[in-house]
């Protein structure tokens, strides 16, 4: 089975760091109707996966894609930057059509 997303290797092991160190089972990878774009980006911790929702390991980094998030999502890479101005999560989305200046709202 191909993986709908994929991630870089620093981003693999900030997720493993983040999950290990709050004690989680995985990060959940959602979209929020927000910013000037129209939709954002959103990671919360989860405990366990819902009934539903499919888990993705990327040698031992577990992310779970909301399900109606998927079909925005699929193709996109994940990465990881650690900067002295900003640090986060960064995302290469081939289905965003828009981005706001800031790039934290996008568009489909």
């Amino acid at each position: 089975m191909v993986a709908p997303i994929s991630l870089t290797t620093k981003a693999v092991d900030k997720v493993k760091e983040l999950i290990r160190n709050q004690k989680k089972y995985a990060l959940r990878l959602d979209l929020k109707k927000g910013g000037c774009a129209g939709m954002e980006y959103s990671m919360q911790y989860v405990d366990e996966a819902a009934k539903n929702e499919e888990v993705i390991e990327f040698n031992g980094a577990r992310i779970i894609i909301a399900p109606l998030a998927q079909m925005y999502l699929f193709g996109t890479t994940i990465d990881y930057e650690d900067g002295l101005l900003e640090s986060g999560f960064k995302f290469k989305n081939p289905n965003v059509s828009e981005a706001c200046g800031c790039g934290e709202s996008i568009k489909f």
